[in-house]
């Protein structure tokens, strides 16, 4: 490999942890100084990387940053309204005590194959709150449990856009790739639930302030200071386990009802609405298009014309649609009619105010990937690594690795190593289903700052620093190397 890229690739990341953990700059600033070296060290021309910068950000935002917005107020009206506590009741006498984290990690998988991680994650993490907040203990288990299911589906199940552009490349049955991608997720499933398990309890106590405040209450600051300073684990919250502080119960930022009012209550399943009706709308958008396609298909026409229901349900089944809608029903279903204008865009702004960072570092996030890719460095790394003497199917298991590794996007790595794999696969003698997998696995690895779902998922979790690295890094980390195993085995018999 070039020596000048992979100077350019180890100084980048060198410059993101050293202003990270080592001076009083954070994360957007680290990003946007990696993105420079990078290039420069990289040798593009000052322009070009001013290019790459600008464009991965928008690009970025363009796909994520309105869904964040939205899913940011979503969560704000399920908090204030009590929705969010009524969901996690109704969570835990569904799946009952202790199998919570079960439950995210499931949840999470379904989601995904239909939406985007990013989308769904900011659609399902009120929930994980709710529950926590409940629990009193335990969001990062719960937090990182939803984040990695969602992982799982996104990058082995179709119809997600990496695994769909990965069966086309190297002409691998989609269907098959569907089956054997759902058997690994489940397979996965434990990985994600165990390390969730362990890890989340060792990093409760670095959990930022705002964060844990906004999860178990406001005496959550001052009691989880204290249990830190005296050298243990924070503390529950709260009275009864509920994590609820006193006087800050679900639903009392409503105030009393006027007098002659009916009292608001909200129910498990008006709770559920604001977040279903997105969802069920994206996947309706999903499915539509697919059996569109595929009766065209069958049809014998060329090229693809939506019919008037897919067009229809491609706008409303359109994440940002989707959520406008759930934010929608939020409001004029969940809040009481009597509650004053004044208040609610209150409420609104300052979910707005509080999303603010995450779409900087989201942003910058995606804009240090595409400087990674537009340098070159992850068509470098794939090449190099094709010429290794290695067993057949760990060649486009380990491209894929080291693509996401050097910039990032876990659909750019899989397709990237299916690009490069497949003038290989004769020689290698392994089948294009095989080597669909391996892909789709080794895009898996190491989810860190290049990765614009690192920010989303580890923000939102309240992560920050070295805790964000074992926390986030190390589930992506622990599911990738479960899947070789499972790859191996699945070589015996594909």
């Amino acid at each position: 490999m070039d020596l000048q890229l992979l100077a350019a690739l180890v100084l980048g990341i060198a410059t993101i942890v050293v202003v990270v953990l080592r001076t009083r700059l954070d994360a957007f600033i680290a990003l946007l100084l990696a993105c420079l070296v990078t290039g420069f060290v990289a040798g593009a021309p000052a322009t070009e990387v001013l290019d790459s910068i600008t464009g991965g950000f928008g690009s970025t935002m363009e796909s994520i940053g309105i869904v964040i917005g939205l899913g940011v107020a979503m969560g704000k009206i399920l908090e204030v309204s009590g929705a969010a506590d009524a969901l996690a009741r109704a969570f835990l006498r569904a799946f009952g005590k202790g199998r919570e984290p079960w439950a995210m990690a499931g949840s999470g998988a379904v989601v995904s194959v239909p939406v985007f991680c990013d989308s769904g994650y900011v659609i399902m993490n009120p929930l994980a709150r709710s529950i926590a907040r409940r629990k009193g203990t335990g969001y990062v288990t719960l937090a990182l449990a939803l984040g990695c299911g969602m992982t799982l589906t996104h990058h082995l199940v179709p119809p997600t856009p990496g695994p769909l552009g990965v069966a086309g490349i190297l002409g691998a049955d989609l269907g098959k790739l569907l089956l054997a991608g759902l058997v690994f997720a489940v397979l996965l499933v434990p990985v994600v639930v165990g390390y969730a398990r362990w890890i989340g309890p060792r990093l409760e106590g670095s959990l930022l302030p705002d964060v844990r405040e906004a999860v178990y209450g406001k005496a959550a600051r001052t009691t989880a200071t204290a249990g830190v300073a005296a050298g243990g684990e924070p503390a529950r919250t709260g009275s009864g386990g509920t994590g609820d502080a006193p006087g800050d119960a679900p639903g009392d930022a409503l105030g009393p009802a006027p007098e002659g009012a009916r009292p608001h209550r909200v129910t498990a399943f008006m709770a559920f609405l604001p977040l279903l009706v997105p969802l069920l709308l994206i996947v309706a958008n999903t499915a539509a298009t697919a059996i569109d396609q595929n009766r065209q298909g069958a049809l014998g026409g060329e090229g693809y014309e939506p019919s008037r229901l897919a067009e229809v349900l491609s706008f409303i089944g359109n994440p940002v649609v989707a959520l406008v809608i759930g934010i929608l029903i939020a409001v004029y279903v969940l809040l009481p009619r009597w509650t004053p204008r004044r208040k609610v865009t209150g409420w609104l702004a300052e979910a707005a105010a509080s999303a603010g960072l995450v779409l900087l570092i989201t942003g910058a996030g995606g804009a240090f990937g595409a400087v990674l890719r537009d340098s070159g460095i992850g068509d470098e790394l794939a090449e190099a690594i094709s010429s290794w003497s290695l067993p057949a199917v760990l060649v486009p298991f380990l491209i894929a690795s080291m693509v996401r590794i050097a910039q990032g996007s876990g659909t750019v790595a899989m397709i990237t190593a299916a690009s490069v794999t497949a003038p290989l696969l004769d020689g290698l003698g392994i089948s294009a289903l095989l080597a669909a997998l391996a892909c789709c696995a080794g895009s898996m690895v190491l989810s860190y700052f290049n990765d614009s779902y690192f920010w989303v998922v580890t923000r939102f979790t309240g992560l920050d620093g070295t805790a964000a690295l074992r926390g986030w890094s190390g589930i992506t980390t622990a599911v990738w190397l479960g899947s070789l195993p499972l790859l191996l085995i699945a070589s015996l018999f594909l």
